[in-house]
């Protein structure tokens, strides 16, 4: 459950922030913000559901999902292929966020 919870908060973080992206820097219309602002509202509601004992622990484990979705983005809406370098830092990233959110902590 959570990596889908990841996964999702990353699509909806990235889509949020890709709505201003469009319409500050690619010139799209100010209407893009409303999609962007409800995205951005499930990004941070869907944060809220992760199994953790600390917000700042999921969120850190979060960031390495975000990394890897960042790069899926880049390559299925960009058009760009990430490189052997962003995989192998992506992978990276997944490897210290699963180390933070699943390590054994004592009680």
């Amino acid at each position: 459950m959570t990596a889908l919870v990841y996964i999702g908060a990353a699509l909806a973080e990235i889509a949020g922030c890709f709505a201003f992206w469009a319409w500050l820097r690619l010139g799209h219309s100010p209407l893009w913000l409303v999609p962007g602002l409800m995205s951005l509202a499930l990004f941070a509601w869907l944060l809220t559901l992760v199994d953790s004992d600390a917000a700042g622990r999921a969120y850190a484990a979060y960031g390495g999902v975000y990394i890897c979705a960042s790069l899926g983005w880049l390559w299925a809406v960009e058009g760009l292929r990430p490189d052997r370098w962003d995989l192998g830092g992506a992978a990276i990233c997944l490897l210290g966020a699963s180390i933070i959110l699943f390590a054994p902590r004592a009680a």
